[in-house]
């Protein structure tokens, strides 16, 4: 046992568990995926939180911590785990797959970066209405280029910017709900009407099903941290302990902000660009009801713009290490496994950079910035569920052959019932993101249905179409060295 563990007098630097779980929490949940989901399902989105934590959330994270303390000594994080699992040409798929379906939110997080300097700069959400298509792409690409030389030349600057990010987004959001009491508790009454347990239950129809994947989505991405855990001064023991951390901290931020929303907004008449400028609005109207001006607008736009640059920088680091991790290189071409003098795997930050760019530039064919948030941000709540199951499935496999696979920290002792919650969770999360294909922004019937529908389709299309033909080209490069 003790033979896997890390040298503890060695002069490496350790993550500490906390650290982990706030590096993960950046990725996770955020102010804005409650807006999102408050947008699609009003004050009902507080039913599906507290149902999905018991049904999803917790046996999901646990997943997470089972699998890393199985695997301690792997790198790769999710795609490790199905290499091991399933060999190594799922592992290609897995990591592949991983990798690809985090681009649309990176595309997402870039944008909301750009969107946050300008609520700073502006203190209104103006930019939006001056800013073309065009220039909104571009200056996303710039944010990419911006952070892959942070990465690049700047030691700890991830765990700098997730501590940061992480810890000041927690804080606000606490003190977001805390104000939602004090203004409650001074007679005031919500905006919402009627505010009574009734209003808490949603409507069960299609709209509700197709806007499910995306409140899976807000809740997955605790495996980010997995390649992580390999820099951890006893991961088996630790990396649990994150989990049950990050695991909490969604269930306050997501039940009890969700309330919040419903005391300062109307849940039956929201802005039309809520899901962009939401968390926004969310402050200035509570810095207008407690008279104090723009201040807690200020305050969230500024930590909005930390907590995004945390994520940025988290996801170009974990995704790009789980895709060219020892899963993936030999389908790969040789010059994507290039890394710098600290290990980091440049060219891969590069890919990311260029297909977050055809993305970005294909969504740009909408009408607006709005839609073209939307568009993205509903893209995620149908590829990143579908990656999700990966885990699942490993997570099945795993207990399946448990004699073959050890774990300090065991989820759920008795193996059929495991497997049964494993399985539950892959149909609840496969179900979700076919769902969610349908768009759930414009009206059925419409130009603007069928043109999203289309992107909906497409786009992961090209992904899946890149995957393919990059072990083309490794295959092409041993060949031509064989001769």
């Amino acid at each position: 046992m003790g033979k896997n563990l890390p040298d503890i007098d060695s002069k490496k630097s350790y993550i500490s568990w906390p650290v982990v779980a706030l590096m993960d929490f950046v990725t996770v949940i955020g102010f804005d995926d409650i807006v999102y989901n408050f947008h699609n399902q009003g004050l009902g989105i507080v039913f599906t939180w507290i149902v999905m934590l018991f049904v999803f959330v917790v046996p999901y994270e646990m997943m997470v911590g089972h699998l890393g303390s199985t695997f301690d000594t792997e790198g790769g994080g999710v795609t490790s785990w199905v290499r091991a699992t399933g060999g190594n040409v799922w592992g290609y798929i897995c990591a592949w797959t991983v990798w690809v379906s985090s681009l649309p939110y990176i595309v997402d997080v870039a944008n909301s970066t750009l969107i946050s300097f300008g609520w700073l700069i502006n203190g209104n959400s103006s930019m939006s209405d001056k800013m073309s298509n065009s220039m909104f792409a571009l200056l996303t690409a710039v944010i990419f280029t911006i952070f892959i030389f942070i990465q690049h030349y700047l030691r700890n600057s991830l765990q700098i910017l997730s501590i940061i990010g992480g810890g000041a987004m927690f804080i606000v959001t606490i003190l977001y709900v805390i104000m939602t009491f004090v203004y409650l508790g001074k007679g005031n009454m919500p905006h919402t009407q009627p505010f009574t347990v009734k209003s808490f239950i949603p409507k069960f129809d299609m709209h509700y099903l197709s806007t499910f994947g995306l409140v899976i989505f807000a809740m997955n991405g605790s495996e980010f941290a997995a390649p992580y855990v390999t820099e951890m001064k006893d991961g088996k023991r630790d990396f649990p302990k994150a989990m049950w951390m990050l695991a909490i901290m969604t269930g306050f931020l997501t039940v009890l902000g969700s309330f919040a929303l419903g005391v300062f907004f109307n849940a039956h008449h929201l802005p039309n660009d809520l899901k962009m400028n939401g968390s926004y609005y969310a402050f200035q109207y509570m810095g207008q009801e407690f008279g104090m001006g723009k201040f807690y607008l200020y305050l969230f736009a500024f930590t909005q713009a930390m907590y995004m640059m945390a994520q940025l920088a988290v996801l170009l680091d974990a995704g790009t290490r789980m895709f060219l991790s020892d899963t993936a290189k030999e389908y790969l071409p040789k010059g994507l496994t290039k890394t710098d003098k600290r290990g980091l795997p440049i060219n891969g930050y590069w890919l990311t950079t260029g297909i977050c760019t055809i993305i970005m530039v294909m969504s740009a064919t909408l009408p607006n910035m709005n839609s073209i948030f939307n568009q993205l941000l509903n893209l995620n709540g149908i590829v990143s569920p579908y990656t999700t199951c990966f885990l699942f499935s490993s997570f099945i496999l795993v207990r399946l052959h448990d004699d073959k696979f050890k774990s300090d920290f065991v989820y759920i002792k008795n193996k059929y019932l495991a497997i049964l919650v494993g399985a539950w969770c892959f149909a609840i999360t496969f179900g979700a993101a076919t769902l969610g294909i349908f768009p759930t922004d414009e009206k059925p019937g419409t130009a603007a249905w069928t043109h999203v529908l289309s992107l909906n389709i497409i786009e992961p299309l090209l992904m899946i179409a890149i995957g393919i033909i990059l072990p083309l080209i490794a295959r092409y490069q041993r060949r031509k060295e064989l001769n």
